[in-house]
């Protein structure tokens, strides 16, 4: 196999994003749907509600009208319908048997019932373990690599399926898992010498601090070339990902939230989606839930449909995702449009009819360091997304700074926010190492509400 051809797919990659990838899509898709109507009763009853025929299907526009949204509430409800029967419910969306399903995995269930990720052993090769395949090539991850997987194992998508997306690329996988703690995750590393980390910012981040303390290195002399990162923002903010690639010294790359995998440019250019023949992309309106052209900077909720799977069925599913995407030529040169996770549709905030995200604040105060850690809380008194200004923000200074120094530069980062961001924060200080540091996903917020009971209401 050649080592140095541009994609890791030479058939497909190179038409990613063009008028002959969409000629390839609706021949899926129209084969995706007539199996839906024989296999997956959910959709079924959906298309006979709609009046849908997949035999006759007009196009895309006819798609997106006919088709229902899939929300996390969607899947809440069709639990319900079915008493609280996972499997059952389960056994409705998907277009196989559940005897042909090979892995399940799940979201955290935090905000609610846990979403399935159900694979059969076709949707775990053809999909899932293709589509990684040309994100590793793109971020130059070969099969003499060692990946010390680092994402919590425990039912995420990104734990078990996460290593086993490695399994075309051929790479090593060491499965250390964030369940691991530090000091063994650490300690494997030295036994095993990973060239590639997988796993959160925050993870990085918080290996800065400790690496010296617990094996006696800075984390530059653990060996990474790679640093490939998901399951929150971080390697697609700026501010971020200079400080994590300085203290390595290896290369940080972006995924998640869809096909995407960014690419070499030293400037975040956003993540190319690299599966436009397995997974057709779409953005809405997220108020409306109207269809929004995929134009050179538009924005909008993020919906796949999967075109090749049978129990990894999604049909117009959103995560809450809000996208902005790209359709120019990007710098690299490789295909695929490419898109920026603006923040989670539940994560948003109002401050004044400002909308901001905590993508946008923790770019700024990265920007401070070291003259803070780069820890923060947003402390929401009420629940979100009305926010009464000012806005509070938990930030951890660094060692040293005290009186006069602190009130400077806590007036600093409060003008730069109000200059980038249009808000004007309330800035309350927190001791060095003082803030919880996560091994999975990192805490960006601090919901005093809870305690006071308060309950969420719709506006």
């Amino acid at each position: 196999m050649q080592q140095e051809r541009p994609y890791w797919n030479m058939e497909m990659e190179p038409l990613l994003n063009t008028p002959q990838m969409a000629e390839i899509q609706m021949e899926r898709l129209k084969k995706q749907l007539i199996k839906a109507k024989a296999r997956a009763p959910f959709f079924a009853r959906m298309m006979e509600r709609n009046k849908l025929d997949p035999d006759r299907l007009s196009g895309f526009d006819e798609f997106k009208e006919k088709i229902d949204i899939f929300t996390k509430a969607t899947w809440n409800q069709l639990v319900a319908e079915c008493d609280g029967d996972m499997l059952k419910a389960l056994d409705q969306r998907i277009a196989c048997s559940l005897d042909e399903v090979s892995i399940i995995a799940t979201t955290t269930g935090t905000t609610g019932v846990p979403s399935p990720y159900a694979f059969t052993r076709k949707d775990l090769d053809e999909f899932w373990a293709e589509y990684n395949a040309r994100g590793h090539w793109r971020s130059g991850i070969r099969a003499h690599d060692r990946v010390l997987h680092c994402l919590a194992l425990s039912m995420v998508i990104a734990g078990v399926p996460g290593a086993l997306g490695f399994s075309k690329s051929g790479a090593t996988v060491l499965p250390v898992g964030a369940e691991a703690k530090t000091e063994r995750i650490l300690r494997t590393q030295g036994m095993w010498k990973g060239t590639v980390y997988f796993g959160t910012p925050s993870l990085l981040e918080y290996l800065i601090e400790q690496a010296p303390k617990v094996v006696g290195k800075e984390v530059k002399d653990l060996g990474f070339k790679i640093l490939l990162c998901a399951a929150e923002p971080g390697a697609g903010i700026p501010e971020v990902k200079a400080k994590i690639e300085k203290a390595y010294g290896a290369r940080m790359f972006d995924t998640g939230a869809g096909l995407g995998f960014s690419c070499e440019c030293q400037e975040y250019q956003g993540m190319h989606w690299v599966g436009d023949d397995v997974s057709y992309y779409e953005l809405v309106d997220p108020d409306t839930k109207q269809p929004i052209p995929l134009e050179d900077g538009a924005k909008g909720e993020m919906l796949m449909t999967n075109l090749n799977t049978d129990a990894l069925f999604q049909m117009r599913e959103s995560a809450g995702d809000i996208h902005q995407v790209f359709t120019e030529p990007c710098k690299c040169g490789k295909t695929g449009f490419r898109y920026k996770i603006v923040g989670r549709a539940d994560d948003m905030l109002k401050v004044k009819g400002i909308m901001v995200y905590p993508t946008h604040i923790k770019g700024v105060i990265n920007d401070f360091v070291p003259k803070v850690t780069g820890e923060l809380r947003i402390i929401l008194d009420e629940p979100p997304p009305r926010v009464v200004p000012p806005l509070k923000i938990r930030v951890e200074h660094a060692e040293g700074l005290t009186g006069v120094a602190l009130d400077a530069l806590a007036h600093e980062i409060s003008e730069t926010m109000s200059r980038r961001l249009k808000i004007n924060p309330q800035i309350i200080w927190a001791e060095p190492g003082s803030l919880e540091r996560s091994l999975y996903k990192g805490k960006m917020f601090e919901k005093v509400y809870e305690s006071k009971g308060t309950v969420k209401t719709t506006p």
